[in-house]
């Protein structure tokens, strides 16, 4: 080391070379510090992601950005407001985006959805917005899917054609910037050279075309490893009530806009769900066939978002009847698979489904329109847009284990740490 400088991070006193890249220095501290963007080789970095955002001499800064100075005070962990920053900055990366996981080829592999796990991202704090974004089909070996870029520039500064040329390039400005592509630079990328750009991508934003095929579960980058297997996410758990001696806790369950894989996932508890009716008691809940709530229930949970009038109306009733509402699954966090189509107007989804459908009689294509039918709504909603709810649990379905942990943890308060391996958005 030719110019030892020292830093504190998190209260301990290190050294390092002076005009160290901060999150090099960070990391070389043994400090673990997410980012998206950022590369060794790539010089200047990129900054563009703000995830490895710390706190230097009472300023945030992007830690990629930031060149180590004698005598820095950095904070990384220390502080809590600082994971809250960054797992907005994550939140906001999946709500800009129309990230549906569960029909992503990259799902599993891609490094948005490992941050959003390692940093405990169960839901966004932000609306998704669901801008409708065109897929470019034009180049020779590749597809770019415009809904899923997160605007890092990795693409566009790591990929270059064999005479050096860049393919990649930003368009337009502010809100409507995106990720251009050269076609005829495109066309000269060898096979090697597109799967490169395929994979330094940190989401299912380039795809090569043939060679983007899912990889089952298990062989996936995010559900191997020892991080997996042994890290715990960070959750909160809300309190309940609390009941007589002697009295069962009471847990009610629906399914609104989805497709009942919530609760086919609660029954994969198999011989367990015995020993789980010894502890609580179901009421209205399709798992016992009760209609009709017929006492104050302690847990409510709800699977599936709001697409019409009477899913909308059921909510409320639960929020109602339940003192703690726990939405299970990706349609109930954000609107899920059915929320695809909130990119495309009502009427032309109506149109499409009843007027110009293959299935359709011309004599009988009618879009149906009649009292006794629930309102369908504008988009689908996630749950938490009608209603307050008090915990969520990702994953399409979420496995019975999360679940039933989840459940235990809010009804007996006991310590069931959710595994990084259990936490799951596909």
């Amino acid at each position: 080391m030719q110019n030892p400088i020292t830093i504190t991070i998190d209260g301990k006193e290190v050294q390092v070379e002076d005009g160290t890249l901060l999150i090099s220095a960070i990391r070389e501290a043994v400090v673990d510090l997410p980012s998206l963007c950022y590369y060794k080789h790539i010089d200047p970095p990129l900054g563009t992601c703000r995830v490895c955002t710390v706190e230097v001499n009472g300023r945030h800064v992007a830690s990629c950005t930031t060149l180590a100075r004698n005598g820095m005070n950095v904070v990384v962990h220390d502080d809590p407001t600082l994971h809250d920053t960054r797992k907005a900055m994550v939140e906001m990366l999946f709500a800009e985006g129309n990230h549906f996981c569960p029909a992503c080829e990259k799902s599993g592999d891609c490094d948005l959805q490992g941050m959003g796990y390692q940093l405990g991202v169960n839901v966004s704090r932000f609306p998704h917005l669901f801008v409708d974004r065109l897929i470019d089909y034009n180049p020779k070996r590749m597809v770019i899917e415009h809904n899923r870029c997160i605007r890092c520039r990795r693409c566009v500064d790591e990929v270059m054609s064999s005479d050096g040329k860049r393919v990649f390039s930003f368009a337009n400005r502010g809100n409507d910037t995106e990720v251009a592509i050269d076609y005829e630079q495109e066309a000269t990328l060898t096979e090697t050279q597109a799967i490169h750009a395929m994979h330094i991508c940190p989401t299912g934003a380039i795809l090569v075309r043939g060679k983007s095929l899912a990889r089952p579960f298990g062989d996936r980058k995010y559900d191997i490893g020892e991080l997996a297997d042994s890290q715990t996410v960070p959750i909160v758990f809300p309190e309940v009530r609390a009941l007589k001696n002697g009295e069962k806790k009471v847990i009610a369950t629906v399914s609104l806009a989805g497709c009942f894989g919530c609760h086919m996932s609660m029954l994969d508890l198999d011989l367990g769900i015995l020993d789980l009716v010894e502890l609580v008691e179901f009421n209205k809940s399709p798992l016992t066939d009760i209609k009709h709530f017929t006492k104050k229930v302690d847990v409510g949970i709800i699977e599936g978002g709001c697409c019409n009038s009477e899913n909308v109306a059921v909510l409320r009733e639960f929020r109602r009847k339940c003192d703690i509402l726990v939405s299970i699954g990706e349609c109930a966090i954000w609107g899920g698979l059915p929320a695809m189509r909130n990119t495309v107007p009502l009427k032309e989804c109506l149109e499409e489904a009843y007027l110009h459908s293959f299935t359709s009689e011309n004599e009988a294509a009618i879009i149906p329109n009649h009292e006794d039918i629930p309102k369908i709504l504008d988009k689908v909603y996630a749950c938490n847009e009608v209603v307050d709810i008090d915990y969520f649990i990702p994953g399409c379905p979420p496995s019975a284990n999360h679940i039933w942990k989840v459940v235990k943890n809010i009804l007996f308060d006991k310590e069931y740490s959710v595994l990084l391996s259990e936490f799951k958005y596909d």
